[in-house]
């Protein structure tokens, strides 16, 4: 997946920016997470959940992906269902293996 796939026709204000900034976060990976996410559940998450998920983008991307990917343990207060479902859309960071064609 390269950029959003959702409309945000049906949305409100709050959500249709919410789907923008997941999708323009500044690092790709960071945009794959959370763009990936918003796709999918942005119109169904309740305004708590919509708090939360404001508060988790504001961190800076480079905290963001070190807890994602397990380099860094995320913080207590991010320990929740919400992070761990944002996490879930964790596309597959890790380098493919080189084949033999690539070592010629």
């Amino acid at each position: 997946m390269t950029g959003i796939t959702r409309t945000s026709a049906d949305l409100d204000p709050r959500r249709r920016r919410i789907l923008f900034r997941a999708w323009h976060r500044g690092i790709r990976e960071m945009d794959l997470v959370f763009g990936q996410f918003a796709d999918a559940e942005i119109g169904d998450l309740p305004d708590a959940d919509l708090d939360e998920l404001e508060t988790i983008m504001a961190e800076e991307d480079n905290d963001l992906i070190k807890w994602i990917i397990g380099e860094r343990p995320v913080p207590q207060h991010y320990r929740t269902p919400l992070f761990a479902r944002i996490a879930s859309y964790r596309p597959d960071f890790e380098p493919a293996a080189a084949t033999d064609a690539d070592k010629d």
